[in-house]
C-alpha cells in the first residue's frame, strides 16, 4: 500500500509539475504546436470534416481507450469498449462499474457511466454519456437574457455473445449496441431582444454499434494460457439522418499485439462513412497505442491519433487499488481546433467481481490434473469420474474432453478384451 501511495503522490507531483511549466515551455517553443501540425497534415485539408451531426459520439470520455489513441477496437479489455467495439462485453473477465469526466475545448466538459457484467457466454452493458457547454446570452449594453446549456446525451444498451469458446480456439465474439442521443439547443433572444425564441437545433438520434472480436497466438515468444494476438471490427454510429445531416457513422478495424508479456501494441484504422453521400464521406484517420505494465497495480499507457491531418498525443497511467483503479490521462490534442489544446481526463473503474468465474476455472484445473494421476495408475473410472467433474466446471476446458474421450474407449476397450478371455 505504501508503494501504491508513493506512485500516486509521485504521478500528482508530476501533473502539477507539468502544468505549472505550460505557460514557460509555450513561451520557448512557440511554434512547437505549427511544427507538429504541418508535419503531419502534409498540407492538405478534409473538405468533408465536420458535415455529420452528433459529434459527441465520437468524442472520448477518457480511460485506456483515450490514453491509447483510441486504438481499442481489438485490446476492448475494460469498460472503455462501450464507444469503440460492443463486442467485448461478453470477454470481460470481472464485472465492472466506471465513472468517466474529460475537460473538453474551453469550458465544455464530458461525463460518462458504465456498469458492464458478464453472465457465461453472454456480456451485457448500459452506459450513459454527456456532454455539456455553459450558454450564456447578452444584450448590447451587457444584460443576461438568457442562460443553459447545449448539451448531448447519450444512453447505450449493449449485448454481445462469445461463439465457439474453447481451450484451442478462442472463439468469436459478436456484439450490438442501441443508442439513443438527444440534443438539447438552448433557447435564444429574438431581433428585438424582447423574446425568447426556441433554438429549433434540438433533436432526437436512434443509432446502433456493430462489432467483433477474436484473439489468437501469433509470433508468441513467451509463455502464456492468454492469447497474444488480438483481431476487431466495428461499424459504429449506423443510424438515419436528423435534421437532414447523417449521422456520424465509423467502421473500424483494429489489431493488438503482445509481442512481450508487459507490453501491447494496438493500431486501428478507421473509414468514416457519409450514409446520405458516400461522395462526401471524410478522409480514413488511423491510431496506435501502447501499453507496458511495470507492476501487478501500475500500467503505463501512451497513443497517438491522426485526424484530418492533426495529431492526437496522449499519455496515461493506471494505477489499481483493487477494487478501485484509477486511470488519469493527459492529452495534447490538435483534432479539435489548431490552438494548443491540453487537457485531463480520469476514469474511476471499480471491480466487482467475476461471480466465481476464476475459482471454477482453477478447480476445473485441479480436477484435470487429478484425472490424468488417475488414468496413469489405471484407475479408468476414477479418471473420467474427475474429467466429467471439471468439464461440468468449465464446458470449454478441452484436454479434460480429449483425455475422457480417451480413457472412454480404453476402458470400452479393456471391457472387451476381458470378454474375449472369458470366452476362451
Amino acid at each position: 500500500m505504501k508503494r501504491k501511495a508513493g506512485l500516486l503522490f509521485y504521478l500528482a507531483l508530476i501533473i502539477g509539475a507539468r502544468a505549472g511549466a505550460q505557460g514557460t515551455l509555450q513561451a520557448l517553443y512557440p511554434s512547437a504546436y505549427e511544427i507538429v501540425y504541418t508535419y503531419f497534415s502534409l498540407g492538405t485539408e478534409d473538405p468533408n470534416e465536420g458535415m455529420t451531426t452528433f459529434l459527441s459520439t465520437l468524442v472520448p470520455v477518457g480511460g485506456s481507450a483515450e490514453s491509447m489513441g483510441m486504438a481499442f477496437t481489438a485490446v476492448a479489455d475494460d469498460a472503455s469498449f462501450v464507444d469503440l467495439n460492443p463486442a467485448a462485453s461478453a470477454l470481460l473477465n470481472k464485472t465492472q462499474f466506471a465513472f468517466y469526466h474529460n475537460n473538453w475545448i474551453a469550458d465544455t466538459r464530458i461525463e460518462a457511466v458504465v456498469y458492464t457484467m458478464r453472465l457465461g457466454t453472454l456480456g451485457l452493458a448500459l452506459s450513459g454519456k454527456w456532454l455539456y457547454l455553459p450558454f450564456s446570452e447578452y444584450d448590447d449594453f451587457a444584460g443576461r437574457i438568457a442562460s443553459s446549456y447545449y448539451s448531448e446525451a447519450i444512453g447505450i444498451a449493449n449485448a454481445s455473445l462469445h461463439l465457439f469458446p474453447g481451450y484451442y480456439f478462442y472463439g468469436i465474439s459478436l456484439g450490438a449496441s442501441a443508442k439513443l442521443a438527444y440534443r438539447s439547443m438552448p433557447p435564444y433572444s429574438d431581433d428585438t431582444g424582447s423574446g425568447i425564441l426556441l433554438s429549433g437545433q434540438s433533436a432526437v438520434a436512434i443509432m446502433a454499434d456493430f462489432g467483433m472480436l477474436t484473439r489468437f497466438n501469433l509470433l508468441k515468444l513467451y509463455s502464456s494460457r492468454d492469447k497474444n494476438f488480438s483481431f476487431g471490427l466495428a461499424l459504429k454510429n449506423f443510424g438515419f439522418p436528423v435534421l437532414d445531416e447523417p449521422m456520424p457513422t465509423v467502421a473500424t478495424a483494429g489489431i493488438a499485439y503482445n509481442f512481450l508479456k508487459p507490453i501491447l501494441v494496438s493500431a486501428d484504422i478507421s473509414f468514416p462513412i457519409n450514409l446520405m453521400n458516400p461522395t462526401l464521406s471524410e478522409d480514413p484517420y488511423w491510431g496506435v497505442g501502447y501499453r507496458m505494465t511495470i507492476t501487478d497495480f501500475w500500467k503505463l499507457q501512451a497513443g497517438f491519433l491522426i485526424k484530418g491531418g492533426n495529431p492526437r498525443i496522449s499519455v496515461g497511467a493506471a494505477i489499481d487499488f483493487s477494487p478501485l483503479t484509477l486511470d488519469i490521462n493527459y492529452t495534447l490534442d490538435l483534432t479539435t481546433q489548431f490552438s494548443p489544446l491540453n487537457r485531463m481526463s480520469i476514469e474511476a473503474r471499480f471491480d466487482m467481481g467475476d461471480l466465481g468465474r476464476a475459482a471454477k476455472a482453477t478447480r476445473a484445473e485441479e480436477l484435470y490434473l487429478q484425472g490424468l494421476d488417475a488414468y496413469a495408475a489405471g484407475e479408468l473410472e476414477l479418471a473420467i469420474t474427475y474429467w466429467d467433474e471439471s468439464l461440468r466446471l468449465n464446458p470449454y476446458f478441452d484436454p479434460a474432453r480429449e483425455n475422457r474421450d480417451t480413457a472412454v474407449d480404453a476402458l470400452a476397450l479393456r471391457q472387451r478384451i476381458l470378454e474375449l478371455q472369458r470366452l476362451e
